[in-house]
């Protein structure tokens, strides 16, 4: 599945590490891939891991653009199965390969090792071979990030045969190469044997393919030190568009890809870096498997970073950690300068008063709901009395009471969403605030509409929606373009794990929040009562009609208005949490709590009022209310400690 973090660490990673590796890898890929390929798919990959453009993270290597510092491996998909759906997570290009001209087979399984975050390949060389390489790359990617090919010479081949092999690969795979991996590397020859082979394919490559295409040396990276000085140090690095670090270290049970690699990843990059100076691009690839480890390798030299084991033990979220850790750390480090706020009235400070303004109306609208009930508008469209509606119905008014006081605590929480997300996001630029207000702004506006489906139209609604529509197509003039500043949690500890059940938590309650609005605005526009709602009156749709005919189209116009607010404000919410929890985001853990605490007020406290309990009917908001609290507690640790940074 196509699956952030939040979903990935509490329901699916422990089921696929019930499988065996290979069934549970392929399941994956085949899921992710079969899900980018359907009819909005894409839209929905987007959605869940929303990777905003971030023009400052952008850089060329060797003419090529890459728009994030972070590469997927190329043997974590070597078929290429869900390379588009990757594409939207936050990578910036791809490596494909190893490619040897013959397919080599795995004569073992992959096998994964949990307590050590591992994966050991039997056959570090495995892959389908040239030819169906070239093939899968003539379809269609269905992305544009740059493919980097690294290609391989058959195991036990001569240097005259390796070197033959290898440029036959590049060629066949030029038209589809972005830039080559060029590994050539083999343990069976000497430094200067090995270093002879790099050059010479070095050379014949330029005069074949031109300077068009980036070569990168492929440098193994359970080499020693002193293998990796002679052999480095005898191909001329600035003859090189740059160095790849290898990311597995070899054991008797095959490659061993993971944390283990870690440490000498680490180590390689900073020699690596001072043999080759500052302007040569590195490529380190082992080990990554939180922000902070991609940091480490960026501060000590590497250029960019390269996942794959790391998305297998930490999630499909990684590479979207790593860029926002790289902009904190640019503007920890002074790299990035802090832009100016804009002005109140350039957007988003009408979206604070629309906020205020939401709030007072559902004050009031709360206020006359549990008192008078209805309003002198509402008995002139009936033709009958308050008295008299009581004493058609004893039960009347109360019912039509829970109603608008579970719609104008609705407005209460939608008034503080919208100043917390203006005030917090929107003044700062924030892409995901401005999406969370434009999209739930949309709906509460468009759903005005459904108080018109009985012929009912309620004038007061219609001034404040003409006093507040305005100010939100103000505040929408807001840029939303500013990259987040404070960074998430670099670290994979208890607190961040946990803090993935809580971020589940909300958004499961967005999406239940949703569906209710959905359900409550449907009833309200068709059939307007459940069968607990005619229970609790005691009467039937028929006999409403009979006491006056305007009487159910008044209870509609309630209805529809109360599920659209609700749709409004859980699509508000569901955005939040699926876009905007990040470590140390203290003023989003007060907005979820005192956003919701009107809702929930207003909708225990008038059903317990009015004596309508039905179990089956507040079944909904009791577990609405406990996604709420539990959420809200997994998250309290994470979202209030400051950011972990370093180590």
């Amino acid at each position: 599945m196509t699956v952030p973090d939040w979903s990935y660490q509490t329901l699916f990673r422990p089921v696929l590490f019930r499988l065996p590796s290979e069934a549970a890898r392929d399941f994956t890929l085949h899921s992710m891939g079969l899900i980018s390929r359907l009819p909005g798919g894409p839209f929905l990959i987007r959605t869940l891991g929303h990777m905003e453009a971030w023009p400052v993270l952008a850089s060329e290597l060797a003419g090529v653009a890459i728009p994030y510092p972070v590469g997927l491996g190329g043997t974590l998909d070597p078929n290429g199965t869900a390379h588009k759906a990757m594409s939207a997570f936050g990578f910036g290009f791809i490596e494909i390969g190893p490619v040897t001209p013959e397919p080599i087979a795995a004569k073992r399984r992959i096998q994964r090792e949990p307590e050590a975050e591992a994966i050991v390949y039997p056959e570090p060389y495995a892959n389908a071979g040239l030819a169906e390489t070239v093939r899968r790359l003539g379809r269609k990617q269905g992305h544009r990030l740059p493919l980097f090919v690294r290609t391989r010479h058959m195991p036990g081949s001569s240097r005259e045969a390796a070197c033959a092999q290898q440029l036959g690969s590049m060629q066949a795979l030029a038209p589809y190469a972005g830039g080559f991996y060029i590994d050539a590397y083999d343990e069976a020859w000497s430094a200067e044997q090995n270093a002879e082979l790099a050059d010479r394919l070095r050379r014949e490559v330029r005069e074949r393919l031109g300077p068009d295409k980036p070569l990168l040396l492929y440098v193994p990276l359970d080499l020693t030190e002193q293998q990796m000085e002679a052999f480095v140090g005898q191909v001329r690095p600035a003859e090189w568009d740059g160095i790849v670090l290898g990311e597995a270290i070899r054991s008797e049970e095959g490659a061993v890809v993971g944390k283990p690699a870690f440490a000498a990843s680490l180590a390689r990059v900073g020699r690596l870096r001072r043999l080759c100076g500052r302007g040569l691009t590195i490529i380190a690839s082992g080990g990554v498997h939180d922000p902070q480890d991609a940091i480490d390798l960026l501060e000590a030299g590497a250029t960019y970073v390269q996942l794959h084991s790391g998305l297998v033990y930490a999630g499909p979220g990684l590479p979207k950690r790593i860029n926002e850790a790289v902009i904190s750390r640019r503007i920890q480090q002074g790299s990035l300068p802090e832009a100016a706020l804009p002005p109140f009235w350039s957007g988003w400070g009408w979206m604070c008063l629309l906020g205020i303004g939401m709030v007072i109306g559902g004050m009031l609208a709360w206020l006359i709901a549990a008192t008078d009930v209805v309003l002198p508008y509402d008995l002139a469209f009936l033709g009958l009395s308050r008295g008299e509606l009581a004493e058609a119905n004893a039960r009347l008014l109360g019912f039509m009471s829970h109603d608008r006081i579970t719609l104008a605590g609705t407005m209460i929480s939608i008034g503080i969403l919208y100043f917390q997300l203006a005030w917090h996001g929107l003044r700062r630029r924030q892409h995901w605030a401005k999406t969370a207000l434009m999209t739930s702004g949309l709906v509460g506006f468009s759903s005005f509409f459904l108080y018109l489906g009985y012929g009912y139209f309620d004038p007061l609604h219609a001034a404040a929606a003409a006093v507040l529509l305005p100010m939100f197509v103000l505040s929408m003039r807001t840029a939303a373009d500013a990259p987040p500043r404070d960074g998430p949690s670099r670290i994979n500890d208890r607190i961040w794990l946990r803090a993935q059940w809580g971020q589940l938590m909300l958004v499961s309650l967005g999406i239940a929040l949703a569906i209710g609005g959905v359900v409550i605005a449907g009833v309200g526009v068709t059939g307007v009562f459940v069968p607990q709602d005619l229970q609790y009156l005691c009467t039937s749709p028929a006999m409403l009609d009979a006491i006056n005919e305007r009487l159910v189209p008044l209870i509609a116009h309630d209805r529809a208005g109360f599920g659209g607010a609700l749709f409004s404000d859980a699509l508000a919410l569901l955005i939040m949490a699926l876009w905007g929890i990040n470590e140390g985001r203290r003023w989003l853990w007060w907005t979820f709590l005192l956003g919701g605490l009107p809702g929930f007020a207003a909708g225990f406290s008038v059903h317990y009022q009015i004596g309508y309990t039905d179990f089956i009917h507040l079944l909904p908001a009791y577990f609405a209310f406990a996604l709420y609290m539990a959420g809200l507690a997994l998250l309290y640790p994470y979202m209030m400690r400051r950011g972990t940074g370093a180590r």
